[in-house]
């Protein structure tokens, strides 16, 4: 290419961009435009070659700075012979996995060591006053551990596991792929570098067996559904000395008949009578710390919200406890549920305020009440 393009504008980033978005947006560039991917399309090799470029001095902290103050000029030469150096390949054995299907394995697994343990999962149910004031559980969780009979080496008593012929030990095999050299996961041994050729009978070489495992957890006060605890290295094991995986507790809590929860807060609904929403009055009601006393002002309206500070459950990320918020609704009774008293005494508050209620309707419900 004659002229060169702004090497954030290659990569589509912008010239704030954190190594991680320059790092994915080349990823994507690579693997879009790879020779092996679009072959005798010269257009994508110009383009391939151009992202590497880019990446090999956006992706280097000296050579950005200068590339930020100098342009081009500033970094002149350091991207190689024609403007593209395959040595920054060397270290993301991650995108070659994208590229060739092999999934990266070589680059999240130590040459020739053991793999880490798969992270588990729990679904826990709990309920709503265990999610507001926390609990302790415990959990029966099968898991992978290792083999006690052959020490987790998968191999018999008396022998011992041998180098991989196929890679010699290593735990990766490299090929040539176009103008750069792969470094791919070894078929034979599936990166461990090291065959078994008496394996343990207990294990059947796996060095790992299935087993339950009783694990406390504690549940902090606050909690709702969709909260997660992680509980590091009580996954399943890893094999051949490799780092446990994690236990991922997932939370859901079982709903109320009378409070609902909105984060911190509780909230519940009141059911006021006429006299008592035009009187006021005071009242007991329930919250999940026990009876509170809500005083009713006169004239409360349907609708009114009243907050008892601190009546909540606790913040789990946060200090102090959330409020108790009571929603105010207005009981209208049915008619025919009252009395002839009730009634009568409804007849003469209308006329009070002067009001007109449909004729004869008080009369009507005496006889549906009366038979």
């Amino acid at each position: 290419m004659s002229t060169k393009r702004d090497y954030y504008e290659v990569l589509g980033v912008v010239r704030e961009a954190s190594n991680t978005e320059i790092k994915k947006a080349y990823r994507k560039l690579a693997i879009q435009y790879h020779p092996d991917k679009n072959p005798g399309d010269q257009e994508a090799e110009d383009r391939f070659k151009e992202a590497a470029e880019a990446y090999a001095v956006l992706s280097d902290g000296e050579k950005r700075q200068r590339y930020d103050r100098f342009g081009h000029q500033g970094v002149g030469g350091a991207a190689g012979a024609g403007g593209f150096d395959p040595t920054i390949f060397a270290d993301f054995s991650d995108i070659l996995g994208d590229l060739f299907g092999f999934g990266g394995g070589g680059g999240r697994r130590r040459r020739g060591g053991g793999a880490p343990g798969a992270d588990l999962r729990y679904d826990l149910t709990l309920t709503f006053e265990e999610a507001a004031f926390g609990t302790t559980e415990t959990l029966r969780i099968p898991r992978l551990e290792g083999c006690d009979t052959c020490g987790g080496t998968g191999a018999a008593k008396g022998s011992n596991p041998v180098p991989c012929s196929t890679c010699g030990g290593q735990g990766q095999v490299r090929f040539s792929q176009g103008f750069f050299t792969v470094a791919q996961t070894c078929p034979q041994c599936n990166g461990e570098g090291r065959m078994i050729t008496k394996p343990c009978a207990t294990c059947s070489g796996a060095g790992r067996v299935e087993k339950e495992r009783s694990i406390e957890v504690k549940i902090p006060a606050g909690v709702d559904s969709g909260s997660r605890i992680r509980m590091t290295g009580q996954g399943e094991h890893g094999r051949l000395g490799g780092p446990s995986g994690d236990l991922y507790v997932v939370l859901r809590v079982e709903p109320h008949e009378t409070f609902h929860r909105d984060g911190a807060d509780v909230l519940s609904e009141i059911s006021l009578s006429y006299s008592q929403a035009v009187l006021g009055a005071s009242l007991k009601i329930d919250t999940v710390h026990g009876k509170e006393t809500l005083d009713i002002p006169s004239g409360t309206p349907h609708g009114k919200v009243f907050r008892l500070r601190g009546k909540g459950v606790e913040r789990v990320n946060g200090y102090g406890k959330g409020d108790h918020i009571a929603h105010i609704t207005l009981e209208v009774p049915d008619a025919r549920s009252l009395s002839d008293e009730q009634l009568e005494l409804l007849r003469q508050l209308a006329e009070l305020e002067d009001r007109p209620v449909r004729k004869g309707i008080f009369e009507r419900l005496k006889k549906e009440i009366l038979g």
